[in-house]
């Protein structure tokens, strides 16, 4: 983006958000919601959500958002009654860190420094052993054969109790398959099967390595037959992740963008588990979360928010997201934005296929995608949104309306709005002339956007958004929101007495409802 254009949306005289990042005690005992409007008479489940809820034990601080111990939420909502309650995830590092009353774990940007009660030689041994990968699952509500897992992006999750939000049991990944980790955004096809990605730290791993023994971050998306691993030039350096501990550096600082190295989309088939022949390749892109995948004529579109730049994980330091004034400008100043884009990669390429022209036929379609070698073709991006979207910071935290149109061509998805380091507004986005609604307040902060859909719905968006909006101003109440889907009006709210911190992801799970009767 051009200097002043990127001055044009310059932000000035930011909000601290410092309470939003901060501990906060847990509530174990379900507690009254205060309805303001109307909770519709339909919507009968629960809200499930995922966060980092503590920062802190004893005198020693985390350094980055994504380290803060797991605090799972419930918002159970029942005949126009809401009722809330939370609880922190009993992790093997949570309850290590609890009783030493110090940060015993490492976490994704903090380093737990040695044992002060060993002596000098054992502290200095401890620097050549391996952090232990993290079970602090704080990522994501995820289900597998029909319980559910909270995760985070290493080989461990927790099979948790719904009702009490306790852990059941923790699941190591890796003894049942080869791998160092997976991702906490699993996809399910419609009847019900899960597919996620592994990695593996060799050259026979799912994640793709180069010759420099460097790992590149490589996440997913699905469309009805295949599974689109996206190679984006986001690095993991090996050696310095060996020689962390030593070092004294955190797995963090292990990450690098390289601007110079190409984003390869690698298509696989989800039935035969082959590989395409062809890598599609893009510009450097980073990104988050993808929105949806769908083939369609002979084409696989995939939809992600993109950024140019992949130095985004520093914008998420707890120092950087407690600062105030012209301190806390500068760092949003300096972040790059994700948007909405929409890749189109042609699904039969062969010898036959004619170099150096626009393979994409689709009617209206701004994307290309040209065969540039044998085995390669290169893809530009359309963009899914009007330049109006700037004004709203880009976006992020997508959601469709997953049951009906995950893998499938769909018209509306939902997002968070950044004009601040975290979302301030929900958008809902229309791809029929890429135009959006928008629900904003001042000095408050929705989270990820879960559309339910209504009994018998009929129309994509026929449904309410879920959102939980938090407040960094003290006399300001936190609430879950309700919104229409299709008008994006306020329907109700259920305000809630206590903090709640920003989170992550969440899953609603209805409550099957009994017809009188029948009982």
């Amino acid at each position: 983006m051009a200097t002043e254009e990127k001055n044009r949306w310059r932000a000035k005289g930011l909000p601290c958000i410092a309470p939003l990042v901060s501990s906060v005690n847990e509530t174990t005992v379900p507690i009254t919601t205060e309805i303001h409007g109307h909770v519709p008479a339909w919507l009968s489940g629960s809200l499930y959500r995922n966060g980092p809820g503590k920062f802190e034990f004893g005198t020693q601080t985390y350094n980055h958002w994504f380290d803060g111990m797991a605090l799972l939420h419930k918002f159970k909502i029942k005949g126009n009654q809401v009722t809330y309650k939370s609880h922190f995830l009993r992790s093997d590092s949570y309850k290590a860190n609890s009783e030493h009353n110090r940060i015993t774990a490492s976490e994704f940007g903090t380093l737990a420094m040695p044992d002060p009660c060993k002596n000098f030689f054992q502290r200095f041994l401890t620097r050549f052993v391996m952090p232990k990968p993290t079970d602090n699952a704080s990522v994501h509500f995820v289900k597998y054969k029909g319980d559910y897992y909270v995760s985070t992006e290493t080989n461990l999750m927790h099979r948790v109790d719904l009702e009490t939000l306790m852990s059941k049991e923790k699941v190591d990944w890796s003894k049942f398959i080869a791998v160092n980790g997976a991702t906490a955004h699993p996809h399910y096809d419609p009847d019900g099967t899960a597919y996620n990605m592994g990695n593996s730290y060799t050259k026979k791993g799912t994640a793709l390595t180069d010759a420099d023994n460097d790992l590149a971050c490589v996440l997913a998306a699905m469309s009805e037959n295949y599974v689109v691993f996206i190679e984006q030039p986001l690095k993991l350096d090996l050696l310095q992740i060996l020689t962390g501990k030593l070092r004294g550096r955190a797995l963090n600082t292990c990450i690098y963008w390289d601007p110079h190295q190409e984003t390869v989309l690698h298509v696989v088939n989800k039935h035969t588990g082959k590989p395409s022949a062809v890598k599609y390749q893009a510009r450097p892109l980073s990104f988050f979360h993808q929105i949806n995948a769908f083939e369609e004529d002979g084409f696989l579109m995939v939809d992600l928010c993109c950024l140019d730049d992949g130095r985004v994980m520093n914008n998420f330091l707890i120092q950087n997201l407690r600062k105030s004034g012209e301190a806390l400008d500068e760092v949003y100043n300096e972040m790059c934005f994700a948007f909405p884009r929409r890749f189109v990669l042609p699904l039969h390429v062969d010898e036959n296929t004619p170099y150096g022209q626009n393979l994409n036929t689709r009617h209206c379609s701004l994307a290309t995608a040209m065969k540039m070698s044998k085995d390669v073709v290169f893809c530009t991006h359309e963009d899914l949104h009007g330049d109006d979207l700037r004004e709203y910071g880009g976006l992020e935290f997508p959601q469709i309306n997953y049951a009906r149109y995950n893998t499938r061509p769909y018209r509306y998805f939902y997002a968070c709005g950044f004009r601040h380091l975290v979302g301030d507004s929900l958008i809902k986005m229309d791809l029929q002339g890429k135009k959006f609604k928008v629900w904003y307040q001042p000095d408050f902060y929705p989270s990820e956007p879960i559309f339910v859909p209504s009994p018998g719905a009929v129309d994509e968006d026929d449904g309410v958004i879920l959102s939980v909006v938090i407040t960094p101003i003290q006399g300001k109440n936190t609430f879950l929101l309700i919104l229409d889907a299709r008008t994006f009006e306020e329907l109700g709210r259920a305000e809630v007495p206590v903090q709640i911190p920003y989170g992550f992801h969440g899953v609603y799970e209805s409550e099957v409802l009994i017809p009188q009767g029948q009982a």
